[in-house]
C-alpha cells in the first residue's frame, strides 16, 4: 500500500476532531429542566450521581506518591457502576499562604481531573478541607473572619480557574458539614474523629447576626468567587442532617446534598428527615454508609429514599473489593473488613435500580 500525504491543515484538523471525539465522552452535567435530577449535556441524556467519597483524608498525598493507584481504584469504581467520586483535596496542600496557591499542589488536581476523565467518572470537589490536625497552618487558623472568608474565596477561585474546563466535574462542594457560628475557645473546627476533624465553623464573632445571616453572607461570597471563572458546573455543600441550619445557604446553591446515615430500625425515621431538604431542587445524598444500620437497613433506606434524592454517595474502602473478598474467603475478614465488603456487595447490587438501568 502507499503512502498517503496529508496537507499540515488537514492533518490538525484530524487531530483536533479526534481529540474533541474523546473530551466529549464524559459530558458536562446539568440541571434537569424539570429541576428533579440532572442530565448530560449535549446528549441529553439522564445523569445520577451514584458513588463514593474517595481518600477522603489524603487524595493529593496518595496522588503524589502512587498515582497507579488512583488510577486503579478508578478502574475499580467504574466497574463497580460508579458515576461519581467526591474527594477531598486538603486547603493546605492547595495554598501557600492567603492568596498564593502551589503550582504543583494545582497540578496534581489536575491530574485527578484526567484519571476522572479517563475513567468516565465525575467529581464532586469538596474545599476547604482542613481535616488532619497535624497539617493545618497556623496563617490560616489565625486570621480573623474577615480575611478567613477572604482566603477561603481564594480558594474556590483558585480551584475554579484550574477546573473550569473539565468536564469531568460534576460539582463544587463549598465545603463539609459547616456550622455558621461557634465561640472562640472552641476554635473553627469541630466533627473530631480520632486524628482529624472533619467540620468547620464559619464565624466565632457572630455579633448581632444569625446563622442564616452567616450562611447567606458567606455562600454568597464563595458561589461568586467560583463564578469568576466557572459559570458552568454546579454548585452545592455538605450538610449535616438539621435541614433547619442551611435553607438560607440552599437558596443559592444548585442542589442540595445532605449527609445522611440511617439507624437500626428507623429507617422510615430518616425518610422523613430526608423529605425535610426538599426545597425545590435536586437532592444529592453526599454521605450514606451501614454505619448505624445493618446493609438491609441501609438497602431499605437507599431504596425508599428514590422518592426524594436524585443521587447518593456512599464510601470507597482504601482495601480493593477483591482483597476484601479474598479476606472474608479465607476467614481473615476483621468486623471493620466485613462492614466494607457489604458496602460494596450492595451498592453493585442495587446500583442499577439507584441509577435507573433497571426498572424499579
Amino acid at each position: 500500500m502507499s503512502q498517503i500525504s496529508l496537507h499540515p491543515t488537514l492533518l490538525f484538523t484530524l487531530v483536533f476532531l479526534t481529540r474533541s471525539a474523546w473530551a466529549a465522552d464524559v459530558e458536562t452535567v446539568r440541571i434537569a429542566p424539570d429541576k428533579k435530577g440532572f442530565i448530560l449535556h449535549p446528549s441529553g441524556n439522564r445523569y445520577v450521581p451514584w458513588g463514593h467519597n474517595y481518600a477522603s483524608v489524603d487524595i493529593m498525598n496518595r496522588l503524589a506518591k502512587d498515582p497507579e493507584r488512583v488510577e486503579r481504584e478508578f478502574t475499580e469504581m467504574k466497574a463497580a457502576g460508579t458515576t461519581v467520586a467526591r474527594i477531598h483535596p486538603e486547603m493546605p496542600r492547595i495554598l501557600t499562604g492567603p492568596d498564593k496557591a502551589d503550582p504543583e499542589a494545582l497540578d496534581q488536581l489536575k491530574k485527578v481531573l484526567k484519571v476522572a476523565d479517563k475513567s468516565g467518572i465525575h467529581l464532586k470537589i469538596t474545599g476547604l478541607a482542613c481535616y488532619k490536625i497535624k497539617d493545618r497552618v497556623d496563617w490560616y487558623d489565625s486570621m480573623d473572619e474577615q480575611d478567613r472568608w477572604k482566603t477561603q474565596a481564594f480558594f474556590w477561585e483558585t480551584i475554579a480557574r484550574t477546573c473550569a474546563e473539565s468536564s469531568a466535574v460534576f460539582a463544587y462542594d463549598l465545603v463539609n458539614e459547616p456550622a455558621a457560628v461557634g465561640k472562640r475557645p472552641d476554635g473553627w473546627y469541630m466533627g473530631r474523629m480520632g486524628d482529624v476533624e472533619f467540620c468547620q465553623r464559619l464565624s466565632l464573632d457572630p455579633g448581632e447576626r444569625k446563622g442564616d445571616d452567616i450562611f447567606g453572607e458567606w455562600t454568597k461570597l464563595m458561589v461568586a468567587s467560583i463564578r469568576k471563572h466557572d459559570k458552568i458546573h454546579l454548585i452545592t455543600m455538605g450538610m449535616l442532617p438539621f435541614p433547619g441550619a442551611y435553607k438560607a445557604a440552599a437558596e443559592q446553591l444548585d442542589f442540595v446534598s445532605p449527609h445522611l446515615y440511617p439507624k437500626t430500625g428507623k429507617i422510615d425515621d430518616e425518610i422523613e428527615l430526608l423529605q425535610k431538604f426538599d426545597w425545590g431542587k435536586p437532592i444529592v445524598i453526599g454521605e450514606t454508609f451501614p454505619l448505624s444500620c445493618g446493609v438491609d437497613d441501609e438497602r431499605d433506606f437507599l431504596l425508599k429514599s428514590r422518592k426524594f434524592a436524585h443521587g447518593w454517595i456512599g464510601h470507597w474502602p482504601d482495601e480493593s473489593p477483591a482483597e476484601l473478598a479474598e479476606l472474608k474467603k479465607t476467614g481473615k475478614a476483621t468486623i471493620h473488613n466485613a462492614i466494607w465488603l457489604s458496602w460494596v456487595d450492595l451498592f453493585k447490587e442495587i446500583g442499577p435500580e439507584m441509577t435507573g438501568r433497571t426498572s424499579p
